[in-house]
């Protein structure tokens, strides 16, 4: 598992294409998490009281796990932003390109997470 402490997104993006490319996931796969990724990293630097999430990468052959842990307990939302809403969709967009998402509460915050099954 990588573990990325001071995330910025090019680190973040750069570490996870790396570990889904060493074990064989398609580019389209590639670009979905990173977006996914991306959301979760926004989403925790906005909402999470974490000037510094932490991201946790582990991709297997069969399956990817990505989680970005920060240290607020509130339980992120899931809304209906309306048509002209400029922000609402991130869990939105992470539930569409992922196979799997959801959230852990930790001793100290929460760990959001995603999951993407290798279509290999």
């Amino acid at each position: 598992m990588r573990q990325i402490n001071t995330p910025s997104l090019a680190i973040s993006r750069q570490s996870l294409r790396d570990a889904m490319g060493r074990v064989g996931y398609p580019p389209s796969s590639i670009a979905d998490a990173e977006l996914a990724l991306v959301e979760l990293l926004v989403n925790a630097w906005r909402h999470g009281a974490t000037p510094a999430p932490v991201v946790q990468i582990l991709a297997i052959h069969r399956m990817l796990r990505v989680a970005v842990a920060d240290e607020s307990p509130t339980m992120p939302e899931r809304c209906m932003p309306g048509l002209l809403a400029e922000s609402g969709r991130g869990l939105q967009l992470v539930e569409g390109l992922t196979h799997r998402w959801g959230v852990d509460l930790q001793e100290r915050g929460k760990l959001v997470w995603f999951e993407l099954d290798s279509v290999a």
